[in-house]
């Protein structure tokens, strides 16, 4: 009996004993629940809160519509319009990308061309990216697919802003083009630190105002916070800052002059640029030939691509900003007016043209073998006499020559608001010896000075200069930066318009000086090279012809059925009119033509006629 007391006892203890052991590790491990508990909720409540929020909460970039681009009369040049399209993110998708595009193209079409190009564009680009599949869908198509999007992970139906040129090539070296943005243009935006302003964004100005002027046009990107449910389906809306789009803005451009222009060229290669001398402002811009800006907007295929690309009339080349050409006698007038400035020579100083220049044991011939006589500066104008010109080039020399010439935009950059201009080349001494590594070569000869007075030789100038130069001296030596745009358009109020400042500066001429040049312009063609291309115009006009040797005969006669059509010389003409108050200036060079008085001036003649007779431009 004792015993079974003893034992129960003992039991009771043990009992007990694990009781309280096992309540003693509950709290333990409630304490510690409730440590962690704590921690969680009141430490780490705000970093959890916002990772949270992170899931629960997407944050939408909302892309702005990009400003439009118009000419001087409203004339809209580049615009947008919606469109549907389908984007692939490839690492989202479930399944090979043959078997996505087939099952998809049950539903919308794709073309073997939409195929192609979501391919290339694939291979080129991240796997994170996203992808444009189909552009361009109808309102049936869209709503088919959003139907059955939830069958597509990683495809996307999106509604997105579209750049479309609607005069198709006409300027399209001065729009330039929207394209979709590569990895470099990527760099760049990181560089400058608007990466955020892109998100969203597909595109971005490649060439042309649409690049020069992109921040402008791009607007700024919005933000939408919307709540979705685990599923990732939209729930609401939190919150939302819209975008602000682009600005517009208003070229000196004036369309019509503009395809009137394009179209002088008629299939010939060349450039033409047109400016008003009393604002700088940039009227016309041809480069021919040209190419239609729609082609790049989502990525330009292969077959065209190669069609522009290898073309060897280079269409994609912007000739006036680009193309650096001899300028042959049109630079004539400058030379002559150097010759006053400096003093090297008097208006009435006569000389003797035999038809040729002799230095050095070596004649330098007139054009044609022609014979002059007895001829003065005025004269030399206006018959062309390159025996006056050659004369000359040694008695200025070629330093002076550079730095007055420079004052003029030869071989300098204009400022023209349009990316990639070339400097060209305007000779000098120091500019031989950076240019040539041998001793012998960086030495300037006296003979090279010859050839740099008409125009030809080292010197190298884009045809925009030369209508830049032609500008200033109309406007008896008055520069103002040649410039395309003139105003922003607020994208709120679009008759709110600001200004584009340009600031001019004075070259220091004696206007007796530029009177001579000038007068010798105005009988060049009344009288001289292009008095047939002028006959019987309703206003008087001032200019110089010119034809640039593309390469030497080395004292061959010139026949331009004799030689490939492509080394025959470049026809070059530079005008400015009314002579008395100059509206326009015009230089323009038609590549391999022969001639300027016979192909260029008759270009220049009809523009004249357009702007002036036409559109009532005169007073």
């Amino acid at each position: 009996m004792f015993e079974f007391k003893k034992t129960s006892h003992q039991l009771r203890q043990r009992i007990f004993f694990r009781v309280l052991v096992a309540a003693v590790l509950a709290c333990v491990l409630l304490g510690i629940l409730g440590v962690r508990l704590w921690y969680l909720q009141v430490v780490r409540y705000e970093g959890f809160a916002a990772r949270a929020d992170q899931n629960r909460i997407a944050v939408i970039p909302i892309t702005p519509r990009r400003g439009e681009i118009l000419d001087r009369n409203g004339e809209v040049l580049a615009r947008n319009y919606r469109d549907y399209t389908l984007s692939v993110v490839p690492a989202s998708l479930g399944e090979p990308v043959d078997d996505m595009l087939n099952r998809v193209g049950e539903l919308v079409e794709l073309s073997p061309r939409d195929r192609r190009r979501f391919k290339q564009n694939a291979a080129q680009n991240s796997r994170y990216s996203e992808i444009l599949l189909r552009n361009n869908l109808s309102d049936d198509e869209a709503a088919w697919f959003a139907a059955h999007a939830f069958k597509f992970p990683g495809v996307t139906l999106q509604a997105r802003w579209v750049r479309e040129y609607p005069h198709g090539e006409s300027a399209a070296h001065v729009l330039g083009y929207v394209g979709r943005i590569s990895e470099g243009d990527q760099q760049r935006l990181e560089e400058t630190g608007q990466t955020g302003n892109y998100r969203g964004t597909q595109v971005i100005g490649k060439k042309g105002i649409e690049k020069t002027w992109e921040k402008t046009l791009h607007g700024r990107t919005g933000i939408e916070e919307v709540e979705v449910a685990a599923s990732g389906r939209p729930v609401r809306t939190l919150s939302r800052v819209d975008p602000v789009p682009g600005a517009s803005l208003r070229l000196s451009l004036d369309i019509g002059l503009q395809k009137m222009a394009e179209g002088l060229f008629a299939g010939r290669r060349g450039a033409l640029v047109a400016i008003e001398p009393s604002t700088g402002e940039v009227l016309a811009f041809v480069s021919a030939p040209s190419f239609d800006p729609n082609l790049f907007i989502d990525g330009i295929d292969v077959e065209n691509w190669r069609k522009l690309n290898d073309s060897p009339d280079h269409p994609l080349i912007n000739r006036p900003l680009y193309g650096t050409y001899p300028i042959g006698s049109t630079y004539k007038p400058f030379v002559a007016l150097a010759a006053l400035e400096t003093g090297k020579r008097k208006a009435t100083d006569r000389i003797s043209d035999p038809g040729y220049f002799e230095f050095g044991g070596q004649r330098f011939r007139n054009a044609g073998g022609a014979v002059y006589g007895s001829t003065d500066m005025h004269r030399a104008l206006v018959v062309s006499s390159d025996t006056y010109f050659y004369s000359l080039g040694p008695e200025i020399g070629v330093d002076n020559l550079h730095d007055f010439m420079k004052q003029f935009g030869f071989g300098q950059h204009t400022g023209i608001d349009l990316d990639g201009e070339r400097q060209g080349i305007l000779p000098s001494t120091e500019w031989k010896r950076k240019a040539y590594r041998k001793p012998a070569q960086q030495r300037w000869y006296a003979g090279e000075s010859i050839s740099v007075a008409v125009g030809q030789g080292y010197n190298s100038f884009t045809v925009l200069q030369l209508a830049h130069a032609t500008a200033v001296l109309a406007s008896n030596g008055i520069v103002r930066p040649p410039h395309l745009v003139t105003q922003t358009l607020s994208p709120h109020d679009p008759e709110i318009e600001q200004p584009v400042r340009i600031d001019a500066k004075l070259i220091p001429l004696k206007q007796a000086n530029v009177d001579v040049v000038k007068q010798a312009l105005v009988d060049v063609v009344r009288q001289g090279t292009a008095r047939r291309a002028f006959a019987g115009a309703a206003y008087q006009a001032a200019g110089k012809t010119g034809t640039a040797q593309v390469f030497s005969l080395r004292g061959a006669k010139y026949n331009a059925n004799a030689i490939d059509e492509r080394l025959r010389d470049h026809a070059l003409f530079m005008s400015y009119a009314p002579a008395e108050n100059p509206k326009i200036a015009v230089a323009l060079i038609v590549e391999n033509a022969g001639w300027g008085g016979s192909v260029a001036a008759p270009i220049v003649r009809k523009v004249f006629d357009y702007w002036l007779v036409e559109r009532g431009q005169m007073q």
